[in-house]
């Protein structure tokens, strides 16, 4: 089986030291759904359960997509659960970029478990996508209840550095590909908001105005041509979703320059330029706030191909962190797209995390 995935804390929290260890008294196995805060929930435990608990973010899921009742389980569960592992996964308050939700809804969820099962011997956190930042800002957020943390196909970046860079495609795709007449710019936080659909039928339906600026656009965003509809589409949804979150533009772009479009001159003419909103400048910077200084172990998996996590988002992460007292570990890029990872792969990293914290030893990179 191959794992797709479409892609980041304080309530309830519970004291290591009040703790008590009942995870020998459970009776599993236990499937249990439920809701906290308004998040859906589901928990599973093994009848062989180990006592170690994997607390599991998923990725992006776009605003209005239909929620299934109870909260299914991920296709990764039964990666862990086989193993002997407990899995814990919120579906997260509110749909969207919902990082911040995503990381205080995990965190309740965690302490839920220690409260129902009693605190496990130890804790991680595995997130896929938009999941593998949230993993990292709650391994650095909440590094007192995890004991390590894997990020697969993670869009580990700062907000303001993720939003910044996907606001990129918009503006770009406005300066080669100007509106038609009727059209709005996809950039402009004041333009209709449009569905994902509609906005990928509106690149694909510009770019053969100039393949030569398709072209240009493609190198610069590390994507196929072919692949542009859906990348803009995708940065279009986060980034109005993030205008929505934040009450406010949260971009602004009046001094940026722009380099590797051509002509940049000629370029940065075009390029609209926009005030951002201090408030969602502001929120943006905290979805989620990574500050690379890692205290627990965190290792690192990409995919070769992947046109959403594209190379130059990949090393941010592991770059900023190097000065860390425990610096991340990057394991080798895995061929095939976004999350197009097998189970094996899956079990291969996460057993590189596991034997890191066993041994204290961190592997070779």
């Amino acid at each position: 089986m191959r794992l797709t995935c479409l892609s980041l804390a304080w309530c309830l929290a519970v004291s290591p030291a009040l703790a008590l260890d009942t995870s020998t008294a459970v009776s599993p196995p236990v499937d249990e759904t439920g809701t906290l805060a308004e998040a859906p929930y589901r928990i599973a435990i093994p009848a062989d359960w180990n006592g170690e608990l994997v607390v599991l973010a998923h990725g992006f899921e776009p605003v209005g997509v239909p929620r299934a009742t109870p909260w299914p389980a991920d296709p990764a569960t039964p990666i862990f659960t086989s193993a002997r592992y407990a899995v814990a996964q919120s579906g997260y308050a509110t749909q969207g970029w919902a990082v911040r939700d995503a990381i205080a809804d995990s965190e309740r969820l965690r302490a839920h478990f220690v409260q129902r099962h009693g605190y496990p011997k130890k804790t991680w956190m595995v997130g896929f996508s938009m999941g593998g930042g949230i993993a990292i800002a709650s391994l650095e957020q909440q590094a007192a209840y995890y004991d390590g943390a894997l990020s697969l196909c993670g869009a580990n970046l700062p907000g303001d550095v993720l939003a910044n860079d996907l606001f990129t495609s918009l503006v770009a795709f406005d300066a080669l590909f100007p509106p038609r007449e009727g059209a709005h710019r996809l950039s402009d936080p004041a333009a209709p908001m449009l569905d994902q659909g509609a906005v990928m039928d509106r690149v694909d339906a510009d770019l053969p105005r100039d393949p030569a600026a398709a072209q240009r656009l493609a190198a610069k965003l590390e994507v196929s041509v072919e692949s542009l509809p859906g990348t803009v589409g995708l940065h279009y949804l986060v980034i109005r979703d993030l205008m929505t979150r934040g009450g406010g533009m949260p971009v602004d772009n009046r001094l940026v320059r722009y380099t590797g479009f051509g002509d940049d001159d000629a370029f940065n003419r075009r390029v609209p330029r926009y005030v951002g909103d201090v408030a969602a400048m502001d929120y943006v910077a905290a979805a989620p706030a990574l500050s690379a200084r890692p205290q627990k172990p965190l290792v690192l998996q990409y995919n070769a191909d992947d046109p959403t996590i594209n190379p130059r988002f990949r090393p941010v992460y592991a770059q900023r962190a190097q000065g860390a007292a425990v610096a991340p570990l990057t394991l080798p890029d895995v061929p095939g797209g976004h999350c197009r990872f097998s189970e094996d792969q899956v079990r291969d990293a996460f057993r590189v995390l596991t034997e890191w914290v066993e041994t204290g030893k961190r592997p070779n990179g």
